[in-house]
């Protein structure tokens, strides 16, 4: 099977924004581990000052505004590769991530199993 390679100018066509009420889910990924980092959600806009920047930018749902990825921290996010999934609704950004992913200091934000999240949350 062969696929037409699309210019990240493109991508924006294809992708369903409206699905999500223009968002779409955005998993991030560091490029050379393959380490599940974070997921965010990305509006149009936020995808295209992506690829216009080479850094990761999402969209707040509390916050109702787009943020660039260590815009406060400096922790950023260098954009490698967008992966589209195959309903084209959601996105895989490979990055390389400088400094932790997550607001709490964790290099991921995947760093709790359920059963430590529950143990830590239990109500006596």
């Amino acid at each position: 099977m062969t696929y037409k390679k699309i210019a990240y100018g493109e991508l924006l066509d294809f992708l369903d924004f409206d699905k999500g009420e223009g968002l779409l889910p955005v998993i991030c990924q560091d490029v050379q581990s393959k380490e599940v980092l974070m997921l965010a959600y990305a509006n149009k806009e936020a995808v295209e000052r992506s690829i216009e920047s080479g850094r990761a930018h999402y969209y707040s749902r509390s916050r109702r505004k787009i943020w660039m990825k260590g815009e406060s921290s400096g922790n950023v996010q260098e954009l490698r590769e967008i992966r589209i999934d195959c309903d084209t609704d959601t996105l895989l950004y490979l990055v390389e991530q400088r400094g932790p992913a997550c607001h709490t200091g964790a290099r991921s934000c995947f760093f709790r199993t359920l059963e430590e999240f529950s143990a830590d949350h239990r109500r006596y």
